[in-house]
């Protein structure tokens, strides 16, 4: 099992900036992805940034030279560094880990744009 636990959410004004931060722990060996999905109301679950555990990055179109994502094997956690944040950002953050191709999730942690 893995155990993911965000932080790092909040309301920010259009243009401003937050950092989410998400540590996980219990069975980390195996684990080889990483990242952030995030859902707004009414919308299904999508992808935002994920990391392997080599450093490969990839990230959803809309938040292409926004947002970069960052890892830390040796404290088992990865970041969100968001930039530039819109209304359109505004949704539930949730940290991801794939671990020997099981999916686990965080509960999650809102952001909300103001504009």
């Amino acid at each position: 099992q893995v155990q993911l636990v965000e932080s790092g959410g909040g309301l920010v004004q259009a243009g401003g900036s937050l950092r989410l931060s998400c540590a996980a722990s219990g069975s980390m060996f195996g684990i080889r992805v990483m990242g952030w999905y995030r859902q707004a109301p009414g919308d299904p679950r999508e992808l935002v940034a994920t990391i392997t555990r080599g450093g490969t990055t990839n990230y959803a179109n809309s938040v292409k030279g926004r947002f970069t994502i960052s890892t830390d094997n040796a404290r088992n956690t990865v970041s969100l560094y968001m930039n530039s944040l819109k209304p359109d950002d505004t949704a539930v953050y949730y940290c991801y880990a794939n671990r020997y191709g099981t999916p686990y999730w965080g509960k999650g942690t809102l952001v909300t744009v103001a504009p």
